[in-house]
């Protein structure tokens, strides 16, 4: 058994391995001019460089207020649509063995990656959100994608503010007001055509699209967070209708989610630190044997913001989360060694960004668990030669965002982001050098990825 900083103890049943490989690469992130026009307010305002998903102040304030606030003006203020595309190109150190989809060669791909349709706004002084419908360039499907509805309200207590509200969402953590979580976190596009490692916590998509769930927040002073609710599976007829991937369980009744954050704001800086935590029991009827899979995800986070006079501005965001799972129907199954193991997760990255335009980002991912030759078996490219998840990489990008500013000729109908992204792996599925079994070297699976990214 290991450590995080020496190595840790960890696993995860065979078909949330397939399901968590699909759904982390190629994540979309939220920037929409349709907030700029309602608000009246340029892209800048709510998001650091000019463009999302990474919250200001005021974003995050804009969010947990139900996103109603209104001092736009003209009719463009009220129409709720909005719409977001971005292509890509995609090359690894070594190609792969076969194409990473179809229509698409074994290294150097071009992409329209994806496109996706927003309805999104307010609603009423108490209602908002949004709905995101996306069409994928690189599997050829659509699929509803990341909802977030809300009723809320402010109240005065004496001299304090209290925001009270109530969120409807299919994706745990994209209701969450800071970076650090699963759904908004670094990189906030990525590669759906190059290697990522196997394994990831279950907060990390597996349950995004496939699920539904209806928490209450409370937001005190705008410092103190708090959040409860729970998450249930769709049913599978609804999944399929929605064109969403299958979850790697159904959960077993109601799965429930806890989310506790401080943030405090001072001379144009921000610091938040926050605790998450989240249990899903899931059904694993494909396995035909007796037993549940169970996740626990529990985790510290942690912010900090320079933001200034906005001319430079440099954030920093952090989470260690740690995932202890009882894979008892893997187990009877044989698709698994033994019945506990246990997941750890750091992600920390460090962004700077000049006059709210040209912005470099750096961020290091290290997971390591439980070793399980059965779970984690040799395959090309996919698999672990040790019986490891255990995988550590250097993320590196560079990216320039024109628009998106007060005095931008585009603003507030058109904002883009051109983007140069590295991954650099330190260690894949267990391994530096031959980890699959098959002679792969982690190397061989550093992605060099353009991309042009523009929401209108």
């Amino acid at each position: 058994m290991r450590s995080l900083g020496g190595r840790m103890h960890r696993g995860l049943a065979l078909i949330a391995l397939a399901a968590m490989a699909l759904l982390v690469p190629g994540r979309s992130a939220l920037a929409l001019p349709v907030f700029a026009r309602q608000t009246g307010m340029p892209c800048e305002a709510c998001h650091i460089g000019s463009f999302g998903p990474q919250l200001t102040p005021l974003g995050i304030a804009f969010k947990l207020g139900g996103y109603t606030m209104q001092a736009g003006s003209g009719i463009a203020s009220k129409i709720p649509l909005s719409a977001m595309a971005f292509s890509s190109f995609t090359h690894t150190n070594d190609k792969q063995p076969s194409p990473p989809a179809a229509d698409f060669r074994t290294n150097d791909n071009f992409a329209l990656d994806q496109i996706s349709l927003f309805l999104a706004g307010r609603a009423t002084n108490y209602a908002g959100g949004f709905v995101q419908a996306t069409y994928s360039g690189i599997d050829h499907s659509s699929h509803l994608d990341n909802t977030d509805l809300r009723l809320t309200s402010p109240f005065n207590v004496s001299t304090n503010t209290l925001q009270l509200g109530v969120d409807l969402n299919n994706n745990p953590t994209v209701q969450d007001p800071y970076n650090t979580t699963y759904a908004w976190s670094f990189p906030y596009v990525s590669s759906a055509l190059a290697p990522v490692p196997g394994t990831q916590p279950l907060l990390a998509g597996a349950l995004a699209g496939n699920s539904v769930g209806i928490t209450a927040y409370a937001w005190w002073n705008q410092s103190l967070y708090a959040e409860f609710g729970g998450y249930r599976s769709l049913d599978s007829r609804w999944v399929s209708a929605l064109g969403e991937t299958p979850p790697p369980g159904f959960i077993r009744g109601v799965a429930p989610y806890l989310r506790l954050a401080y943030q405090k704001q001072w001379n144009g800086q921000l610091a938040e630190v926050g605790f998450l935590g989240f249990y899903a029991p899931l059904a694993e009827a494909s396995f035909g044997t007796p037993g549940t899979n169970s996740y626990l995800d529990y985790g510290i986070d942690g912010t900090y913001q320079f933001l200034g006079n906005g001319k430079n501005v440099v954030s920093l965001y952090a989470i260690l989360l740690q995932e202890s799972q009882n894979l008892a129907a893997a187990y009877n199954a044989g698709a698994a060694s033994r019945i506990y193991h246990r997941l750890d997760q750091l992600r920390t990255n460090l962004s700077y960004y000049f006059d709210e335009t040209y912005g470099l980002t750096l961020g290091y991912v290290n997971t390591v668990g439980s070793r399980d030759p059965i779970l984690y078996a040799p395959a090309p490219v996919t698999g672990s030669r040790t019986g490891t998840p255990d995988s550590q990489a250097i993320i590196a990008q560079l990216d320039w965002t024109p628009f998106g500013k007060s005095d931008s000729w585009a603003e507030p109908w058109v904002n883009l982001r051109l983007g140069l992204q590295y991954t650099y792996y330190l260690e894949f599925n267990g391994a530096g050098s031959n980890y699959d079994g098959y002679g792969r070297s982690a190397s061989g699976n550093n992605t060099l990825y353009g991309f042009a990214w523009i929401a209108f």
